[in-house]
C-alpha cells in the first residue's frame, strides 16, 4: 500500500503529536504529508469562528466555560497546549481565519462546523479565501442542506455515526456532496459500493491502527481520518 492511493486526513491536525486543533498541529500535519487537515469550528460570543472539538473549553485549554458565552479576547489568552505537553505551554486557540491564511493553496482543509451559526460566517469568510480548498462538514445534516442553498458550489461532508447510514446518504446525494465521512467501525463494502455508484468519496473516521487501515483500503475507501498522518509506511 503505497500513500498515494489514499487521502490522509490528519484529524483535528497531527493530533497524535500535538495539541489538537492549534497551529502546531496543523503545522506538524503538514510536516508530516497529509493531504488535508480536518479541524473543528465554534463561534465566539462576539461571533469569531475559533478553532475548538468541545462546546466548552474545560478538556483542551486551561480554561472554563462555553465557547459561545466566552468573547474572542478572551479564548486568546487560553492556553490550549499545556495539557498535551510543557513543551506546547501557551500554544493558543486559532481563530478560523488564521488558519485559512497559513494554508492558502498549500493542504486542504475540511472544516467540520459543530455550531449551527457558523454556516453563514464560514462561507462568507471563504470567499475572501479563494485559494483555500476547503471542505465544510457536519454531523447536522440540515445544515449542510441550508448551506447548499446558500452556495451551490462549496464541497460539503456528510458525517455519520449510525447503522442508519443510508438516510445520511440519501441526503448527501440529494445535496450534491462531494464526500461521505462514517465511523470507521460502520464501513462496509456494500456502503463503499453504494457511495461510489453516486460518485461520493469514502473517508471513514479515526483510523489509528494501520491494521485497520489495509482492511479498510482493501475494502475500497478513498481516504481515512486520522490521528497520525505517519500511519501509512514509507513507500
Amino acid at each position: 500500500m503505497r500513500s498515494g492511493d489514499i487521502f490522509l486526513w490528519a484529524h483535528r491536525g497531527a493530533s497524535a503529536w500535538a495539541p489538537e486543533n492549534t497551529m502546531a498541529a496543523f503545522a506538524a500535519a503538514e510536516v508530516a504529508g497529509a493531504d488535508g487537515i480536518e479541524l473543528d469550528i465554534h463561534l465566539s460570543r462576539d461571533g469569531v469562528p475559533v478553532v475548538i472539538h468541545d462546546a466548552t473549553v474545560d478538556r483542551t485549554t486551561d480554561g472554563e466555560g462555553q465557547v459561545r458565552r466566552l468573547a474572542f479576547s478572551a479564548l486568546k489568552r487560553l492556553d490550549a497546549g499545556a495539557w498535551f505537553s510543557p513543551s506546547f505551554v501557551h500554544e493558543p486557540v486559532p481563530a478560523l481565519v488564521e488558519v485559512l491564511e497559513w494554508a492558502g493553496g498549500r493542504v486542504r482543509l475540511n472544516l467540520e462546523i459543530k455550531d449551527e451559526l457558523c454556516g453563514q460566517v464560514i462561507l462568507d469568510l471563504l470567499r475572501q479565501f479563494p485559494s483555500v480548498r476547503a471542505l465544510i462538514s457536519s454531523f447536522d445534516h440540515r445544515l449542510l442542506e441550508r448551506i447548499r442553498r446558500e452556495s451551490s458550489e462549496v464541497p460539503l461532508g456528510f458525517l455519520v455515526d449510525s447503522v442508519f447510514w443510508r438516510r445520511g446518504l440519501k441526503r448527501a446525494v440529494a445535496c450534491r456532496a462531494e464526500s461521505f465521512h462514517p465511523r470507521q467501525d460502520l464501513v462496509s463494502r456494500a456502503m463503499i459500493g453504494a457511495c461510489h455508484r453516486q460518485g461520493l468519496t469514502v473517508y471513514p473516521w479515526t483510523v489509528d491502527d494501520p491494521l485497520r487501515l489495509e482492511e479498510l483500503v482493501r475494502l475500497g475507501v478513498n481516504g481515512v481520518f486520522t490521528n497520525d498522518p505517519q500511519i501509512l509506511p514509507p513507500e
